[in-house]
């Protein structure tokens, strides 16, 4: 293993990461030595991630919090601080989403999204700043291609995420004289995951989500952990700001086609529901 990822003695947090992408990314820390820390609304898959990385030799550790609470991140961010120290590497990753037209939303719907994404990074944000490590820190926000493309039936999304990777910005600015660089990876299309699984349920739509890729072939957790490995290591010190795509060439232009398939998916439900 290069030393230059090690991260032996080094406190890595990931919000989100009981489960997809996130649960990913924790397990390749652990793998990589760290002490890691992980958080979610569910006590249980609390309990079990914090079982699978210690089950890896990390020392681990995990509590239940919602985003959109705040008391509740500040007290589980305060215990994991007082237990594992000042943090190295935050990794903020919770996430909503669902397909839909803006007609069929409603207003809690579209709320819902925006509260979850952007507040909740805010929120996760705010909470952090007092224990990162500085300088020395690195911060990751998990974005998504919606806050750059335009895409049908994902409107919520589309706004939610332009503010999360909006905020990465100007927290690069505001934190960077800190020495905490903050910077956003926007994943593609992720096999195995719960987002994967509602967005493309059929296999004939995952099947066109592959084809969308100029590589052809899905991403995998480990692919975007492997970035978070990068951009928190020594060979990503001087990166700040940055909005990594991490998505097999996507952005290029195959993203265009899942918009199309969730407008049709939400077409299809609307009809099924009228």
């Amino acid at each position: 293993m290069n030393n230059s990822l090690d991260f032996s003695n080094k406190t890595v947090v990931v919000i989100g990461g009981t489960s997809g992408i996130n649960r990913g990314v924790a397990e390749l820390f652990a793998r990589h030595n760290a002490r890691v820390a992980v958080a979610s609304r569910s006590q249980q898959k609390v309990d079990d991630t914090v079982a699978s990385l210690r089950a890896l030799g990390a020392e681990a550790m995990g509590f239940c919090a919602d985003v959109r609470e705040p008391a509740a991140l500040a007290a589980g961010l305060g215990a994991v601080h007082g237990a594992f120290g000042t943090f190295d590497v935050v990794v903020s990753g919770a996430a909503g989403n669902f397909p839909a037209l803006l007609t069929q939303m409603s207003a809690n719907a579209f709320r819902s999204v925006i509260d979850i994404d952007l507040i909740g990074t805010f929120n996760v944000m705010q909470a952090i700043h007092p224990y990162l490590l500085k300088p020395g820190a690195s911060v990751i926000n998990i974005s998504a291609p919606q806050a750059t493309v335009p895409m049908e039936a994902q409107s919520h999304v589309c706004a939610a995420k332009a503010g999360v990777e909006m905020l990465t910005r100007c927290l690069a600015l505001e934190w960077g004289s800190e020495g905490v660089r903050v910077n956003a990876i926007v994943p593609g299309p992720i096999d195995g995951t719960e987002g994967m699984q509602r967005l493309a349920p059929s296999e004939a739509m995952r099947e066109a989500a592959r084809e969308s890729v100029p590589l052809r072939r899905l991403g995998t957790p480990q692919d975007i952990g492997n970035a978070c490995l990068f951009l928190a290591s020594e060979f990503g010190d001087y990166i700040n700001g940055a909005i990594l795509p991490v998505d097999g060439g996507w952005l290029q232009g195959g993203v265009a086609g899942l918009g199309r398939m969730l407008a049709t998916l939400a077409r299809r439900g609307a009809e099924s529901g009228a």
